[in-house]
């Protein structure tokens, strides 16, 4: 029964299956990728300043040379980044790094009138606006194309989402409901935009519907510009796969500052966690078949359609076989978190949804995880069932307030892709940042970009006869690994 979903999940156990609107911002001018770097051929971060040699040993999958930036004073906040290619996963290292500080412009007037200038600041050159410091990781898969283009232009729809919010992130005000017509107007003009009851006598038996207004936070218009860059991202990845030869899909995590706020988001199964005095705090969380198990379900319940014919939205512990129909056995659906008997139909006897469990859970027994950019053209293997309606572009952000706390040198925020976290959990992580800084100065630019080289290595381990070995003979991480180190505390970081 089934044979091109048995294709697909043997496929999948020898390891050769997928792992786990508006207009698209201008292409940035010297990015250093290299050609054909939107195709998918080997390109690493510009800010590695690799060169030929060693961008030729950062490919070589059998020595997996750690990499990190010569100048650690190179990144913002002497930021530390390292990364190392897969052990032979994959022709290439999938994984791609960011990091930038962002200029946001304040939009244009389109009337060309003058405007206030309270509320924005006014830089050299006369223009108007706010920076903002961003860093990404993107986790590609079957293919770098996503990845690629993603790390190159997430943090320009980013940007191009924030400029209608310049006046308005700066005004201490609540923000307005409706933004006006001149999209250039001063906060003045802001908080004098008319309310529904400006606009005309307001019926008694109407009054609640027009008076009751929620109230909308700075921090959750910053929220929706994220998560609109996301969905804009995703949409230039779909409308730009042909021309450009994009391939595959990635998870995204991607860490913004703005204001005195982190806003972390994570789209996929990468993870970012602040260690602060010593505590772990997490600011993410792992998007996969099993902890989206009941919006994938629901959806499928929805419209049975997507699932053409072959597999049922219901969830058993174990493949039914046909032997056991009328049979009542365990199951649960979209609205369930336990567990419950039902009587065996023919229709369970279709493949299931999600199948597998821990990192070998499957979405159509295709992909392990279920948010991230990308991943249009994907099917099922040897069908025309499209999988990408059950996947999601939107992260969830998490904010952290920076200036809720006085941090040490010694607080960072650690930001990883699963190559990492597979094998090293949070505790461990910990405990190798606090070791390696407490032997720097607190001052030494050097001290976190030793950190992420040392989180590196200890999860890549070392070469040894029965493959790579971490320091407790444990299998080592053989899929690509990338770190950032970012403190959040110290003299200038917040400049």
């Amino acid at each position: 029964m089934l044979p091109r979903v048995r294709a697909a999940v043997a496929q999948l156990v020898a390891g050769l299956g997928a792992g786990a609107g508006g207009q698209p911002p201008a292409e940035p001018r010297g990015d250093g990728y290299g050609e054909g770097a939107a195709g998918g051929s080997f390109c690493r971060p510009a800010f590695l300043q690799l060169t030929a040699e060693e961008l030729r040993r950062a490919g070589d999958r059998v020595g997996r040379a750690v990499q990190s930036p010569r100048d650690s004073r190179r990144l913002p906040w002497s930021t530390g980044y390292a990364e190392v290619i897969n052990a032979g996963k994959s022709l290439h290292n999938e994984d791609q790094a960011c990091c930038e500080v962002v200029f946001v412009e304040r939009r244009p007037s389109l009337r060309g009138r003058p405007s206030s200038r309270e509320g924005s600041r006014e830089l050299d050159g006369g223009r108007r606006g706010f920076y903002f410091h961003y860093w990404a990781l993107f986790d590609g898969h079957a293919g770098s194309g996503a990845a690629v283009m993603a790390s190159r232009r997430l943090h320009l729809h980013i940007c191009e989402q924030l400029r209608d919010l310049v006046d308005v992130l700066q005004d201490p005000s609540p923000p307005p409901i409706c933004l006006p017509h001149n999209p250039r107007a001063g906060p003045a003009e802001l908080s004098r935009v008319p309310l529904a009851e400006d606009d005309g006598e307001v019926p008694n038996d109407a009054a609640p519907r027009f008076h009751l207004e929620k109230a909308v936070s700075h921090e959750s218009l910053v929220i929706g510009a994220i998560e609109n860059a996301f969905k804009y991202m995703d949409n230039q990845i779909e409308q730009e796969r042909a021309s450009q030869h994009l391939s595959g899909g990635c998870c995204a995590l991607a860490a913004i500052y703005l204001m005195g706020k982190f806003y972390v988001a994570n789209a996929g199964d990468s993870r970012a966690i602040i260690i602060r005095n010593g505590e772990i705090i997490p600011m993410s969380r792992e998007f996969t078949p099993e902890t989206e198990r009941q919006r994938l379900q629901f959806l499928a319940f929805l419209r049975p359609e997507l699932l053409g014919k072959e597999f049922t939205h219901l969830e058993f512990p174990r493949r039914i076989q046909p032997k056991e129909l009328g049979k009542k056995m365990l199951y649960r659906d979209q609205n369930m978190n336990g567990w419950a008997y039902k009587k065996v139909e023919e229709d369970d006897l279709k493949f299931p949804l999600i199948y597998g469990e821990g990192k070998k859970a499957r979405v159509m027994a295709t992909i392990g995880v279920t948010r991230g950019l990308g991943d249009h053209d994907l099917k099922v293997f040897s069908s025309n069932i499209h999988i990408k309606p059950f996947l999601s572009c939107f992260p969830e952000v998490r904010v952290y307030d920076l200036t809720q706390y006085e941090h040490c040198p010694d607080d960072v925020l650690v930001l990883g892709t699963d190559g990492l976290w597979d094998v090293t959990n949070d505790k461990e992580v910990a405990s190798v940042v606090m070791e390696v800084l407490t032997s720097y100065e607190p001052n030494d630019p050097c001290r976190y970009t030793m950190v992420a080289q040392e989180l590196v290595v200890r999860s890549r381990g070392v070469l040894k006869e029965r493959g790579w070995r971490m320091a407790n003979n444990k299998l080592g991480s053989g899929d690509d690994i990338s770190v950032f180190v970012i403190p959040l505390g110290g003299p200038g970081n917040y400049t």
